[in-house]
């Protein structure tokens, strides 16, 4: 009786752990690889971007080449200007630029309408106006922009003057802008070269106005615009008006 009882146990025993395993048979042992195939989604393949045929811009110019001599023949803007200043009688001008120079004569002459209308310019003194003309039109005088070699050439004829191939000058009839001070300014003016060309211009069309030669007023001053500021500014400010801020004309001891 009592063999019969433990055999019976076994077998139950025996048949718990088999339906134990078969329950279990379809999960991985812990540890054990996943060796089920895994999902993947599919990278989906970017469409390319049209492909750019226009050409891309050319960079800007930077610099203006300086030949040191040119064709001594000029090429007068054909750009026209309203009257700036008060004064009764405009002084018409023309801009003039030696031929086969880097600068467009009318945009020389449109920067230097802006400069001579400029609030601290000469037509802030009630006497002065200035109109640019254009190409054959009745002129008073002429503001010529050339290479060294035709600015000395132009300086010498005029008045006796030996520029070096350096500086500029005003002559009867006009005014001549050396091409180096246009496009590379003066070492001792710290500026935009846009406002070097208006101390070359405010210089220059002062003598043809009458004005003189000044040096500096005082250590930390404004320079005056008549001084020579390319020969140094002897303790004053490098600037590049008639006029300061409050609408004063900026002096200094006569040269």
């Amino acid at each position: 009786m009592l063999l019969t009882v433990l055999l019976a146990v076994a077998l139950l025993g025996a048949a718990a752990m088999l339906r134990a395993e078969l329950r279990g048979g379809d999960r991985p042992q812990e540890g054990a690889p996943d060796v089920r195939p895994s999902r993947t989604t599919p990278t989906p393949t970017p469409t390319p971007s049209p492909t750019r045929t226009e050409p891309s811009p050319s960079p800007s110019r930077t610099t203006i080449e300086v030949p040191e001599r040119g064709s001594g023949t000029f090429v007068t803007a054909r750009a026209g200007g309203e009257t700036v200043g008060e004064g009764s009688r405009p002084l018409r001008y023309v801009v003039e630029v030696e031929e086969g120079l880097d600068v467009s004569p009318s945009d020389a002459a449109e920067e230097i309408a802006g400069i001579l209308g400029a609030p601290r310019g000469w037509a802030h003194d009630p006497d002065n106006a200035f109109r640019l003309v254009g190409a054959g039109a009745p002129h008073d005088l002429s503001i010529k922009i050339a290479t060294p070699a035709t600015a000395d050439a132009l300086c010498w004829e005029g008045i006796g003057q030996d520029t070096g191939g350096e500086y500029n000058c005003e002559v009867p009839g006009g005014v001549v802008v050396n091409l180096r001070r246009w496009a590379e300014g003066s070492p001792t003016f710290d500026g935009p070269i846009h406002d070097y060309r208006a101390l070359i211009i405010n210089h220059e069309m002062g003598h043809f106005l009458g004005h003189s030669h000044m040096t500096c007023g005082g250590e930390g001053r404004l320079a005056p615009v008549m001084m020579q500021q390319i020969k140094g500014l002897n303790g004053c400010v490098a600037n590049a008006w008639p006029y300061d801020e409050e609408g004063d004309l900026v002096t200094g001891p006569a040269v």
